[in-house]
């Protein structure tokens, strides 16, 4: 009877997980749509006051553009897991905006669910351009095409060590730019045997995902492996969906968002029925052969990522990691009801309380259930402040950006902000000055504290020298 009882909870568990990821995901994309809407209404019956104002700001704006700077290195902002980048979702912005602080800030889209090395491999083509290379024997260990998209014109093509490129990292973000930067070390991309980690100037991570996240088992993952999914939960909901909408293929909706596994050739047009129901049981596509992002945030699989990343001497790291938990009387509980957003309120408290099953063994040497119950509602703290696991890197813990003056590279610099895990993304006005606070800090320190060789000259400073 009480299997029974545990059954029905776990299964009512389940429906209020996907009702809720469902209700939110309609109202950003329905947000989306009624932007795209507006704009569109706005600029067909005042047409002619816009091309006004644009010539007016040309004109006031010509020595900005031509004095700014050519010489200052963009800031690539990455999304994370569900994220996208500029061109989709119409005019909705993943980081709320953030990307208008600064003259020279790109947000690619990448796959949003793609695993971290297909998504390194689209970030690097994505600033050099040509056709993204997944690499032949990567390709065909996970059944996919070796080359994806195309990129007439890199967003970036002189990228290079002279040339570096400052990253700003949410979520998963993070850790696509560390694989990213391992990989120029390792000269990995055929065709460019000159790239080197220096290529990265610096990289800031929002509630990085670097040593994995126990929501991964939370959602689905198998606590064993950290691989595949249980039979029934909330990541087996999202792979049908997934497959159903690749499958389909309809342009007018993918334009809007992708999920980012077009080169696993999941529509209709190039499986079929057949290829369909394959596909829905498991036995083809991303979710059969693991190349995908869920097993890249399980702790069994950062900790096989992390084994081959390393932090290098002359880039310099920050990281903001997050939480939305406190200690009453030794039990971590959720620190807030209103300021937890309602996508996440359930995972916070859950997360707080997660136990590794006693029966399997931990994911490593010394794991302790408490060290992993601080949380944001999508990833534990202890995952989020810097590479810990299987080896802890230099890093050094700050309260305030004063206390890392002047910056030394090579050294992970983090302090903890009390926020969930969408605190700074999608709604501005969810996190209100805090959101200036925090990306004003970041885009200074990228400006004026980060350099190898002379400091930078800013737009604003040209004029007086």
């Amino acid at each position: 009877m009480i299997r029974w009882w545990i059954s029905a909870l776990e299964l009512t568990e389940l429906f209020v997980s996907t009702l809720v990821h469902l209700v939110y995901g309609f109202y950003i994309f329905s947000t989306a749509v009624a932007g795209d809407l507006s704009q569109t209404l706005n600029e067909w019956f005042y047409k002619p006051n816009m091309n006004i104002v644009v010539k007016e700001e040309e004109s006031r704006g010509i020595s900005k553009t031509t004095t700014s700077g050519d010489d200052l290195p963009p800031i690539v902002l990455v999304h994370g897991i569900f994220g996208f980048g500029k061109g989709r979702l119409g005019g909705l912005s993943y980081f709320a905006g953030a990307e208008k602080k600064d003259e020279k800030v790109l947000v690619p889209d990448l796959g949003s669910l793609t695993s971290i090395y297909d998504r390194a491999r689209e970030l690097f083509y994505y600033l050099k351009g040509g056709q993204v290379d997944y690499g032949e024997e990567h390709s065909k260990a996970c059944g996919h095409s070796q080359f994806g998209r195309i990129y007439e014109q890199g967003h970036y093509p002189e990228w290079d060590e002279n040339h570096p490129i400052h990253f700003v990292g949410h979520s998963a973000g993070a850790q696509v730019v560390r694989v990213l930067q391992q990989m120029l070390a390792d000269k990995a991309f055929k065709g460019y045997e000159n790239t080197s980690e220096n290529w990265v100037l610096s990289l800031t991570s929002l509630s990085g995902a670097f040593n994995g996240t126990t929501r991964a088992y939370l959602d689905g993952m198998q606590p064993e492996d950290g691989r595949t999914l249980k039979p029934i939960c909330l990541l087996q909901v999202l792979r049908l969906g997934v497959i159903i909408y690749d499958w389909l293929d309809i342009s007018l909706l993918k334009s809007y968002y992708n999920f980012g596994f077009d080169h696993f050739n999941m529509s209709w047009k190039n499986m079929g029925i057949l290829g369909l129901f394959d596909c829905l049981l498991g036995n083809s596509g991303p979710f059969a052969s693991g190349d995908w992002i869920l097993p890249d945030l399980t702790i069994q699989g950062s900790m096989q990522l992390n084994c081959h990343l390393q932090t290098f001497p002359d880039t310099y790291y920050f990281a903001y990691a997050t939480k939305r938990t406190r200690k009453v009387m030794g039990v971590t509980i959720p620190s807030s009801i209103l300021g937890i957003h309602p996508l996440l309120f359930i995972r916070v408290l859950q997360m707080s309380q997660w136990r590794f099953p006693p029966d399997i063994s931990p994911p490593y040497k010394g794991y302790r259930d408490e060290d992993w119950q601080e949380n944001d509602g999508a990833l534990n703290t202890i995952s989020s402040t810097h590479p810990r696991l299987p080896v802890e890197h230099p890093n050094l813990f700050i309260t305030s950006d004063s206390e890392c003056q002047p910056l030394q590279p090579g050294i992970w610099y983090y302090k903890i902000v009390e926020a969930d895990h969408i605190f700074f993304i999608v709604n501005r006005e969810r996190a209100g000055v805090q959101f200036d606070l925090m990306y004003d800090s970041i885009f200074e320190r990228c400006r004026k504290h980060v350099f190898r060789k002379n400091p930078q000259t800013l737009p604003n400073e040209a004029h007086h020298q």
